[in-house]
């Protein structure tokens, strides 16, 4: 229940009861060979594998095996259900694993801790781009990276294999759009700046105030049409030799640094 005598964007995020997915708390692996690194891994919390009914001999009994040895526990469904639960009706193999990201926040409960740096993903669609912003992003010590359930690739064992593992541990803040994730982050007062190779002001040296949020676009439309009457400011990364542009993980990298070299 919202406070009514106090309806400011802070009094909000402090008192709004959110209800979280589980696709908000885990990340899914699915496939046999996923599954069983997961499982063998001991930094890695499992909360549970889920087994198709129909899946038998000794690729099941492999997975039934590790789960045992940490203690995991499987659940039998239908195999219609598993390919529903691991989003991927071709590479599931029949099993899927949960594994808890503990880092991992719905975007209203993730902004009540007022990250510095938020980084948006923004209809980014190859897994691997994902997965490789996921690992530079966290190493740079950005504080949130908004991955929406809608536009952009899911958090599956492509993205995973990208990031090395790291998609497990980053700060991952889930919405279902980045128009919905830059529209809070602007009533929360965020400045919002997106990379656009044609912008005057240059991510090197343009004034960046110790907190805003930054928008990534797509590998080929940029900034999509609904996040761009939030963005505030617009920065470009130098190129030299004739070079158009930066793939969106290498100017994500590049932008991540700069603010980490601010910082320090």
């Amino acid at each position: 229940m919202i406070d009514s005598g106090d309806t400011s964007p802070k009094r909000v995020l402090d008192t709004y009861r959110v209800d979280v997915s589980p696709k908000d708390k885990f990340v899914t692996v699915y496939g046999r060979k996923p599954v069983l690194e997961a499982l063998d891994d001991p930094s890695l919390d499992v909360d549970k594998v889920v087994l198709a009914d129909t899946a038998r001999g000794q690729a099941a009994r492999e997975v039934l095996d590790a789960a045992a040895r940490r203690g995991v526990p499987v659940q039998r469904a239908t195999a219609q259900r598993v390919k529903v639960l691991a989003g991927n009706g071709k590479q599931d193999q029949g099993v899927l694993a949960d594994v808890v990201a503990p880092r991992m926040r719905t975007l209203e409960v993730g902004l009540r801790s007022e990250p510095r740096t938020v980084l948006v993903l923004d209809g980014i669609t190859t897994p691997a781009n994902v997965g490789m912003i996921l690992r530079t992003a966290t190493a740079a010590g950005i504080e949130g990276i908004v991955v929406p359930r809608r536009g952009v690739a899911s958090l599956d064992p492509l993205v995973v294999k990208a990031s090395a593992g790291v998609a497990f541990r980053a700060p991952i803040l889930k919405c279902a759009t980045a128009a919905e994730a830059v529209a809070a982050l602007r009533g929360l007062d965020y400045p919002v700046f997106a990379l656009d190779a044609s912008a005057r002001a240059s991510v090197f040296t343009a004034d960046l105030p110790a907190r805003a949020a930054f928008v990534l676009g797509s590998e080929t439309a940029g900034i999509s049409d609904d996040v761009r009457p939030h963005v505030t400011g617009w920065l470009s990364i130098p190129m030299s030799a004739g070079v158009e542009s930066l793939n969106v993980a290498g100017a994500a990298a590049v932008l991540c640094f700069e603010v980490a070299r601010r910082r320090a």
